[in-house]
């Protein structure tokens, strides 16, 4: 049976809705992940939360140390992964309150320590990330959808940019031009890493805002807030019927 966390990204710092069992700080070979390992039962599914930027929502998103995020779940028996991003919306279909589950990846970050392979005890690897996240569990949140009330679009292609800044109108219609249908600043190193550790990895991307140049007005953060508020309930029932489809299994 696979051992599930979740990463919660911005919206996501607590999971208010887990009855945590422990809680655990951790180091690592690459140093201390954004904060504690809590595990405890969420939707009566055993589960460990990682807050990605710190349960203060301190650590922007080219300092998270994902290295060690993504090593301390493995040390923590963790075998498959739901990670939760907010994003803007580039597609037509991804527009302010959609919650979409891509299918590719492109990555415009740098400066990221991006492999477990540094050139010291860990040999290199060249691993396949032809389909950069699992089939099996995108299947199973698509599946699981209809159970929760919730609407998903299926596939999408996440563009990681390098934030903390949001992007400007012509860094958007670049991205566009590249086939992005979504814009974040956390996909990557993250999903490659997760990937490298044998990990099964799914990205559940909540859409908050128009990216820049795509809605004709301003991004808002009032409106980014009220979009994390509202959406990231129906994010964590899909969550919720996605693991009691997988413990029923």
């Amino acid at each position: 049976m696979k051992k599930f966390a979740i990463i919660g990204g911005s919206g996501l710092d607590r999971l208010d809705t887990l009855a945590v069992t422990a809680r655990r700080q951790v180091m690592t070979p690459y140093g201390s992940p954004s904060g504690p390992l809590c595990e405890g039962q969420f939707a009566g599914a055993p589960v460990v939360f990682l807050a990605r930027h710190g349960e203060a929502h301190r650590l922007p998103p080219h300092l998270v140390n994902y290295r060690a995020n993504i090593a301390a779940l493995k040390a923590a028996g963790v075998t498959a992964v739901f990670a939760v991003t907010a994003v803007g919306g580039i597609a037509a279909d991804s527009g302010p309150g959609r919650i979409v589950v891509p299918d590719q990846i492109i990555d415009y970050t740098w400066g990221r320590e991006h492999s477990f392979a540094d050139g010291t005890a860990q040999e290199v690897q060249h691993v396949d990330f032809t389909a950069p996240f699992c089939e099996e569990l995108r299947a199973l949140l698509l599946e699981s959808a209809p159970d929760a009330g919730v609407e998903l679009v299926d596939g999408g292609v996440y563009g990681a940019t390098q934030g903390p800044r949001l992007e400007t109108a012509a860094e958007i219609a670049r991205l566009k031009q590249d086939g992005c249908t979504l814009v974040g600043m956390t996909g990557m190193p993250e999903a490659a890493l997760a990937r490298e550790a044998g990990l099964d990895y799914v990205m559940l991307s909540l859409v908050v805002n128009w990216a820049a140049g795509i809605g004709g007005k301003t991004i808002s953060h009032d409106e980014i807030a009220q979009h994390l508020e509202r959406g990231m309930n129906a994010v964590l029932r899909v969550i919720g019927r996605a693991l009691g489809t997988a413990l029923s299994r």
